[in-house]
């Protein structure tokens, strides 16, 4: 038999010859997936949603907003609902492709930056995947310490062993939980969804006497009398899009596990912009709160958790941190650099390799944290403050990507890829693509350009929108040319 792609409704299935399996770009793992295993229907995709909102860093955005882009508590809560709309937008359209052949992300990029080529956006993406997954497993360890620490004064005396210890627990369980495959997160995520939202709800109402809400929402803005807001407010857009521009090109990941377009769009609609916005709310309305909670203002939850003087509730709100920062970290986290890694060399690195990887290197990012807590090394740096400087950084890298994938899938590739093609080297597709690799380097020159540059400042400040656009014109002109020049090509050797 000779590999293929044959059309089932609006799905596209590959089948399979003995070459293609000998294929140094193909293994199992990264082959399209079946017709009968796209099970996930639109409250699995909304569900997966709501369990990676759900997180410490979400509660955190809001206080970052205040202090850090000097936004008032209505302003920075407005920013975080209209960021996660806007991101609905390269969401939806980078999920297409993995819905309708049923390709991961990497193997979406061999059709824009080329079969090698593509390695180049896929590393990025994974090792800024790596660095979230050593910053929630280090507050996923801390909630494992506290919960430990509440059931037993032996385990408490342990002090940060017992953080190091809680660190390295809660890793083996991500581990875990990736390993066994798309169905294990699958039910984590509809198991934890709900329980997650009625925690959510149950903790603003439990607040609510704490706080009032009318003063909170009328708290002036931090910056500058004088300054206007439109800066402020697109600074921290910009901040608060990068927050998932992670997944916004890793999406095919899990999209192409959905039952159809119609469940993948609504999934995304329905989980996405409300869960955001309303723990967001939630940690602006506790941070306020744990003043008259336990004598200091506290914007980590765990941490203000742990101050309760009741160690029953302590353990119980530990176990429910433990499984949002488990369904986060899983999902948002693990997925997509054990894809990419296998993308590299998917004869060498199958899912399982991958997945370890992934948490190797998760584990050495956060290597220097470790040693804090072992009191070994002094440092200055935390990881709040780490995740707050990054965001912008980050997103100038991750934009030109969302936009060269958009503008290649839809305007030149008119939503028609070759599956066969993707899996084989010395086809259709080139080992580098100059188009994207092009498009891609040029908006992120301009932002180290930048930011030298007082004048460009705003191209850095803005950088997923600067880089998104700029990226898809870039390719869009760049892309044509070729188009016509093997146009022109063939007509002359016709």
């Amino acid at each position: 038999m000779t590999s293929k792609s044959v059309k089932q409704g609006e799905f596209y299935e590959l089948e399979i010859d003995s070459d293609l399996q000998q294929s140094s770009a193909y293994n199992d793992d990264l082959a399209p997936t079946k017709v009968k295993d796209r099970t996930w229907s639109k409250w699995n995709i909304a569900a997966l949603w709501v369990g990676m909102s759900i997180c410490v860093p979400t509660y955190t955005l809001g206080g970052v907003l205040t202090a850090y882009f000097g936004l008032s508590v209505m302003e920075a809560l407005f920013t975080i609902l209209i960021a996660n709309i806007i991101l609905l937008v390269p969401l939806t359209l980078n999920a297409y492709p993995g819905t309708k052949f049923g390709i991961p992300f990497p193997v979406l990029l061999r059709s824009s930056f080329g079969m090698i080529g593509s390695n180049i956006p896929c590393l990025i993406r994974a090792l800024v995947a790596c660095g979230w997954f050593g910053i929630q497993t280090m507050f996923g360890g801390l909630a494992i310490h506290l919960f430990l620490s509440a059931v037993s004064d032996g385990w408490a005396s342990l002090g940060g062993v017992g953080e190091v210890i809680g660190f390295f627990i809660f890793w083996a369980l991500n581990m875990y939980v990736v390993i066994r495959g798309a169905e294990s997160i699958k039910w984590m995520e509809t198991l934890s969804a709900p329980l997650l939202l009625l925690v959510a709800i149950g903790l603003m109402f439990w607040a609510s006497d704490k706080v009032s809400f009318t003063e909170l929402l009328a708290t002036p803005a931090s910056r500058p009398e004088d300054a206007g807001f439109m800066g402020y407010f697109l600074g921290g857009l910009t901040a608060m899009v990068g927050f998932w521009a992670t997944l916004s090109l890793n999406i095919p990941d899990f999209s192409r596990y959905a039952k159809s377009q119609k469940d993948q769009v609504i999934g995304q609609i329905v989980g996405l912009p409300i869960t955001m916005f309303l723990f967001a709310a939630l940690g602006v309305v506790l941070t306020a709160a744990s003043t008259t909670l336990v004598g200091e203002t506290i914007s980590d939850p765990i941490s203000l958790i742990g101050k309760i003087d009741s160690p029953f509730w302590v353990a119980v709100a530990m176990i429910l941190i433990v499984i949002a920062t488990l369904s986060t970290n899983t999902a948002a986290n693990v997925v997509s650099p054990t894809n990419d890694f296998q993308n590299i060399a998917p004869k060498l690195i199958n899912h399982t390799r991958g997945a370890l990887l992934t948490g190797l290197i998760g584990i050495l990012l956060m290597g220097w944290e470790l040693l804090k807590k072992l009191g070994l090394l002094e440092s200055d740096v935390s990881v709040e403050g780490m995740y707050s400087n990054w965001l912008l950084g980050y997103s100038s890298l991750l934009g030109p990507i969302a936009g060269i994938m958009i503008v290649d899938y839809f305007l030149i590739k008119r939503q028609h890829l070759d599956l066969v093609a993707l899996y084989t080297k010395d086809s259709l597709y080139p080992a580098f693509n100059s188009a994207g690799l092009i498009a891609f380097a040029v908006p992120v020159l301009i932002t180290l350009v930048a930011l030298n540059m007082p004048a460009l400042g705003w191209f850095y400040n803005y950088g997923w929108f600067t880089g998104a656009f700029t990226g898809a014109i870039v390719y869009f002109v760049l892309a044509n040319m070729q188009t016509a020049s093997a146009t022109q090509t063939d007509a002359l050797q016709s």
